[in-house]
């Protein structure tokens, strides 16, 4: 008999590879999803119809199943995850929760990143909420037994993910021969993960007693900078990247939102040692390079011009930044 998994989720960035390689590898999948996602299922994962955040719904969805694992794709707060908790303890064998890379020390006191790097994000909400959650689920595993296993992905990207705040907005300027921002100075080393090499390694850890009371972050073993990162999507573009560098504590100011997302994860090298996952999963290794996934992300771009979307504010709001950047750095010099 085939281990039972469970997926809520199932059709996001991540977990759209996911599903597909867990069928491959034999589990019988089962996907609890609200059915609004534009990517769709595995045609062999059984889907029930429900609302993570509504609890009536999932009783009706899941009625008395039981599970080897459980994996919420869509949790961030400690109060998703305590309902979780309540949801399916007794219900499940395992419980994995997707947490994020950026919960590790921001900046990181050293490199590479290892699991056992301390958890501190000061300037990130976003972060701090997976560390709470994290916390919760090492407590309940510690005082309680529940079979809790946590997964970091870095920057994980599919074919509809472009790696720049602004997302296609970056590209269109990019090809009107328009100049782009690049935090910093451009040197700071970042990690890009293709979903179907994350989906690799993480279908050995379903189901795994080795994963329990463990936590696991899955990335590449590459690393680029990112003056390198925009070239290489530049370049997928049919175009050239045009650079101005502004520290991310100027972008803060304009845009506080872009600003804690650069201060708290994109502006600090972030390079990791993958040799835990690779332990407990052998044949694991990232074999889809960057400048192979930019060219997929590029095509289905292209492929439909309605996917484009540039965003007239963002657009006028880079062209401000820049002009004020050129302009203290003209009465600098």
């Amino acid at each position: 008999m085939n281990n039972k998994v469970l997926f809520i989720g199932g059709t996001g960035v991540i977990s759209s590879a996911c599903a597909p390689a867990a069928v491959r590898k034999g589990f019988d999948l089962y996907l609890l999803r609200r059915g609004q996602s534009t990517r769709p299922a595995p045609e062999e994962a059984i889907t029930l119809t429900g609302d993570i955040r509504d609890p009536e719904s999932v009783k009706r969805a899941i009625g008395d199943m039981e599970f080897d694992a459980v994996v919420d794709f869509i949790a961030f707060t400690p109060e998703h995850v305590a309902a979780d908790i309540e949801t399916f303890r007794g219900r499940t064998g395992q419980y994995v929760f997707i947490s994020s890379a950026s919960a590790y020390q921001t900046p990181p006191a050293r490199l590479p990143v290892v699991e056992s790097t301390p958890l501190r994000n000061p300037y990130w909400e976003y972060s701090r909420n997976k560390i709470a959650c994290e916390d919760l689920l090492v407590r309940e595993y510690r005082e309680n037994g529940f079979p809790a296993t946590i997964v970091r992905p870095s920057h994980t990207y599919d074919k509809t993910l472009l790696p720049f705040d602004s997302g296609f907005t970056a590209i269109d300027r990019m090809r009107r021969g328009k100049k782009i921002i690049v935090h910093g100075d451009g040197t700071s080393l970042w990690t890009m993960t293709h979903h179907k090499d994350f989906a690799k390694a993480f279908t050995g850890l379903l189901a795994n007693p080795r994963a329990i009371g463990e936590a696991y972050h899955i990335t590449s073993d590459d690393y680029w900078t990112w003056d390198q990162i925009a070239e290489i999507f530049a370049d997928a573009a049919g175009t050239v990247a045009d650079i101005v560098h502004v520290p991310s504590e100027v972008i803060a100011t304009y845009d506080a939102r872009w600003g804690a997302g650069l201060l708290g994860d994109k502006a600090h090298s972030m390079v990791f040692d993958n040799s835990k996952i690779k332990n407990l999963v052998p044949d694991f290794k990232a074999t889809i390079p960057l400048q192979a996934g930019a060219r997929e992300v590029m095509d289905w771009y292209d492929a439909d011009p309605a996917r484009g979307k540039v965003d007239p504010s963002r657009d006028a709001l880079i062209d401000a930044i820049i002009a004020a950047q050129q302009g203290a750095r003209a009465k600098a010099g």
